[in-house]
């Protein structure tokens, strides 16, 4: 975070030193979008030109998903030119108020989707100074004839597939941190097991067979730990353990439907929602034990199923007013932001990001929501209600 502040003060200082309220400074306050505050930010102008069919739709897709809008030659103050070439897909990044080209590229191999994905990316990073999400991929749950399974896509929903075939239930997908492996619950042997399940080979095993629930697997960003919620002794508590199952710890005694544990990045906290009072609000604890730290939403009522940015600054949470809003508050809590319709809250590595369920006509769909600029698409769907998403990290 200091890296960021230090640079962010230089492109400031360098801006006034050239001169306020020219095209430069609206530039300037682009190399600061670091310092975004949920809701508040503007959508970085940047025209596409030379581009058809899908790498055009896919460049558009993922630049309007980062926090950019497409605009005309006469109000951006980006250009991304290119094409097809051969088999690949060639572009070029032009500062429009510098006149600089900050880069020109081709990119081979892969379809032409994977390639649009690289070069939005790449767009990104030279912009904003932070990598782009456009080829990471989320997991999530269908539901379809009374029965769901856990898919697996890209991070716009292209590329599904169904990586369990059960025909029972399933819920709580979660990746291990860096592996292609997914930690959920399934009810495929009668109870509801957490499983762990290894994309690269197809094995699957229990994690976690106590009698009862056994739901909402959390794993530790070293990967080294696994929180949970178990019922194992009467009541919804929250437990920590080996990311194997062993050694379990359990945590909280409150008997008061604790749910939906997420890690902080640095492994010193877990928070989850709970009740006290007779409300429900989200708290943190140690997963060495101790006692329960409320984290303060001020604003909304009813917090639940929180997630931890990666860079540690936010949390993100449903909140149910009459209906559910997607939430995000300070990591240490605070004011909180209502930002969209909608549940299941995802941070993606960029920590700007997120993918949550949306209600749509009585079924439920995934999105993508720009925490800064509240700009929202829709993943590419596939038959039944998707929901539940986890971004792979």
């Amino acid at each position: 975070m200091k890296r960021d502040l230090f640079a962010s003060w230089w492109w400031l200082v360098w801006g006034l030193w050239m001169g306020a309220g020219s095209g430069l400074a609206q530039e300037i306050q682009i190399r600061k979008e670091v310092l975004w505050q949920p809701g508040t930010g503007r959508p970085i102008p940047i025209a596409l030109s030379g581009f058809e069919g899908e790498a055009a739709s896919v460049l558009r897709f993922d630049l309007e998903v980062a926090g950019f809008q497409v605009t005309g030659t006469d109000t951006a103050l980006f250009e991304l030119k290119g094409g097809r070439s051969g088999g690949g897909l060639e572009g070029a990044l032009l500062d429009r108020e510098s006149k600089v080209t900050l880069w020109a590229r081709v990119y081979n191999g892969g379809t032409l989707r994977q390639q649009a994905h690289a070069m939005a990316d790449d767009v990104v990073l030279a912009v904003t100074g932070r990598p782009g999400i456009a080829q990471t991929r989320i997991a999530f749950k269908v539901e379809s004839g009374g029965a769901s399974e856990i898919y697996v896509s890209d991070y716009d929903g292209h590329g599904a597939r169904a990586v369990t075939q059960d025909r029972s239930l399933v819920a709580a997908p979660c990746w291990l941190p860096g592996r292609l492996v997914l930690y959920y619950t399934s009810y495929k042997s009668g109870n509801p097991d957490i499983l762990r399940h290894d994309l690269t080979t197809g094995r699957r095993e229990v994690v976690a067979g106590h009698p009862g629930l056994n739901t909402s697997a959390a794993l530790s960003a070293d990967g080294q730990r696994l929180a949970m919620i178990l019922s194992k002794d009467g009541a919804t508590e929250l437990y920590v353990a080996r990311a194997d199952g062993s050694g379990l710890k359990r945590l909280t005694f409150s008997r008061e439907d604790e749910s939906s544990p997420t890690w902080s990045p640095d492994g010193r906290w877990i928070c989850f929602a709970t009740r006290q009072n007779g409300r429900r609000v989200l708290a943190r604890i140690s997963p060495d034990g101790g006692s329960l730290q409320r984290i303060v939403t001020a604003g909304v009522a009813n917090p639940s199923e929180p997630d931890w940015s990666p860079d540690g600054r936010w949390i993100a949470f449903t909140a149910q007013m009459g209906g559910f809003e997607i939430c995000v508050v300070p990591a240490e809590g605070g004011a909180a932001t209502v930002l969209v319709s909608g549940e299941d809250p995802s941070w993606a590595p960029n920590s700007r990001t997120l993918v949550f369920t949306r209600r749509v006509g009585g079924g439920k769909v995934l999105s993508l929501l720009d925490v800064a600029t509240r700009q929202v698409k829709d993943v590419a769907r596939v038959p039944g209600n998707s929901s539940q998403p986890s971004w792979a990290r």
